[in-house]
C-alpha cells in the first residue's frame, strides 16, 4: 500500500506527534494539552497509518462512538511531508471497515478544509442542519492547564 500500512493497535501510536501535530498544526486542537489528547485516544478507536520501513507514524484519525448506532470521525491528518499518497484514503477505508463500526445508523464529522476529499468517500452534508445543535467553548484549551476534576471529594 505505497510504502504504507493502517492498525488500529493502540499500542502503536505516537502520542508524542499526534499530540504535537494536533496542539501546534490544527485549527480545531490548537493548544491542546496532552492529557486532554491522551484521554481522547483512550477512549475512541483509533487508526494510525504507518511507514513499513521503519514503523514511523504517518498519519492519524479517530472514531468517537458507542458501536452501535453512532460515530464521530475527528483528528484526521496526515503529515505535510507525507501527502499525496492516499494515506488520508486509506485511513477512512479503515475506520468504514472495522468490524465494530458496522451497522451504525449515522456517523458525522466537521470539516472546514477536507470536505472535497470526504465528498469522494460518501460523506454529504447534513440533510437537516436546522435541526442539530451544539454547546461549543473554544477557550477551554486556554483553562486546562488547571486539573480536571475527577469526582466529589466531599
Amino acid at each position: 500500500m505505497n510504502g504504507f500500512v493502517v492498525s488500529s493497535d493502540p499500542s502503536r501510536l505516537d502520542l508524542a506527534l499526534i499530540h504535537r501535530f494536533l496542539s501546534e498544526e490544527t485549527r480545531w486542537a490548537r493548544g491542546i494539552p496532552r492529557a486532554t489528547v491522551e484521554r481522547s485516544i483512550a477512549h475512541s478507536l483509533c487508526f494510525g497509518a504507518y511507514c513499513v520501513a521503519d514503523g514511523a507514524q504517518l498519519g492519524f484519525a479517530r472514531i468517537v462512538s458507542d458501536r452501535a448506532t453512532f460515530a464521530w470521525l475527528a483528528d484526521v491528518f496526515v503529515l505535510p511531508e507525507q501527502r499525496g499518497r492516499g494515506i488520508a484514503v486509506a485511513l477512512l477505508q479503515a475506520a468504514d471497515a472495522h468490524p465494530e463500526l458496522q451497522g451504525l445508523r449515522r456517523r458525522l464529522l466537521a470539516t472546514s478544509t477536507a470536505a472535497p476529499l470526504y465528498a469522494r468517500h460518501g460523506w454529504v452534508p447534513l440533510a437537516a442542519p436546522e435541526i442539530y445543535m451544539e454547546r461549543s467553548d473554544p477557550e477551554v484549551y486556554q483553562r486546562a492547564a488547571s486539573p480536571i476534576p475527577t469526582g466529589d471529594k466531599s
